[in-house]
């Protein structure tokens, strides 16, 4: 039986978000092992707490029950009689902080999350940028609970991986035993600004499907799906995992992996959870805002320099000089010889 203290966690946002939380948690548990959270998420994110002691999962429906504003009504009831002792806003945006007032109204001890809206507006704006690391979201996540009154020091590193067994019959499309080097590609993102162009990712999963590596093709939309059943027909050694397996068992898979290539996305996080490297692509957005996975590291960050970049955080600004030089002209050799260095070095 865990101890008295029982942390309500919030945060929904996109699938990569979340992910970067989990290893947040995983530390923060080691610390307090006494200590219960409740996670507050989407139900489709369960997958990333799995095996977290001490952790437990609240599905958010904000599309159902949860919806508007009277349905966050009826979450703070529900999530009130679960006894919870403090609040970790760790999303801050209009629903978060609606709920997380409810707590601080009924007497909880409440704490959102310091997003660095200002450092972030200065690195982004398209005069006199201000270029510099600013502080990761890891660590930012971590201040939160330290300002609830359990500090401790992210390690914010990567521990060995741990291959989980692949059960031929949930992978029975996979080339087993595996006797190559298997390379993860998550070459799409939710905005265009921080994808690579299709036509230039196609030459760089050709070449290192020549260079004898296997390659698995991550996605999850049906256009993601055509364009990755498209690649995986011009060589044996391409292979698309889109819309074949459930979350949970895409993860056992990345867990498999000697190396994820993926953009500024969710693929980069999902890598991360399972202790995975990976060589990460920039584009309109930039690591230095404190979005690079966790535990990953600067050196195998793929970028140009120029003085137009970043122009977003989250890459949901279309590129204003029209051209997108900041993918367009990063050369495919220079993307390849990233991998392969990783590969080689480890």
């Amino acid at each position: 039986m865990t101890g008295a203290n029982k942390i309500l966690v919030i945060r929904f946002s996109a699938m990569g978000d979340v992910a970067m939380t989990a290893p947040v948690l995983k530390e923060f548990i080691r610390e307090y092992p006494d200590t219960e959270l409740l996670v507050l998420s989407r139900h489709l994110f369960k997958p990333f707490f799995t095996g977290i002691p001490n952790l437990s999962f609240y599905s958010f429906e904000p599309n159902e029950k949860h919806k508007g504003f009277f349905g966050l009504v009826k979450l703070f009831i529900a999530l009130k009689k679960l006894h919870i002792t403090a609040v970790a806003d760790l999303h801050n945006n209009l629903r978060s902080n609606i709920l997380s007032s409810f707590f601080y109204l009924a007497g909880i001890k409440t704490v959102r999350l310091d997003k660095g809206r200002k450092e972030k507006s200065a690195m982004t704006r398209k005069t006199d940028k201000l270029l510099a690391p600013l502080k990761p979201m890891a660590i930012r996540y971590a201040e939160v609970f330290g300002n609830l009154g359990f500090p401790f020091l992210l390690k914010n590193r990567l521990s060995n991986p741990t291959p989980e067994l692949l059960e031929k019959e949930t992978y029975s499309f996979l080339p087993l035993p595996k006797v190559r080097k298997w390379i993860g590609i998550s070459p799409f993102a939710q905005h265009q600004q921080k994808v690579y162009p299709l036509q230039k990712m196609e030459q760089v999963l050709l070449a290192l499907a020549t260079e004898g590596h296997q390659l698995f093709i991550f996605g999850g939309s049906p256009e993601e799906e055509t364009i990755a059943a498209g690649w995986q027909m011009k060589h044996e050694h391409i292979l698309s995992v889109v819309k074949k397996i459930p979350l949970e068992d895409e993860l056992k898979l990345i867990s498999n992996l000697d190396l994820m290539l993926s953009m500024d996305s969710a693929g980069m996080h999902l890598a991360s959870l399972k202790n995975i490297p990976v060589v990460s692509i920039w584009g309109a957005t930039h690591p230095y805002a404190g979005f690079l996975g966790y535990g990953q590291s600067l050196e195998d960050t793929v970028q140009i320099d120029l003085y137009c970049r970043p122009c977003s955080v989250y890459g949901n600004v279309p590129c204003y000089r029209g051209d997108l030089a900041c993918m367009n002209n990063l050369q495919e050799s220079v993307v390849i010889n990233a991998v392969l260095k990783k590969l080689s070095n480890g």
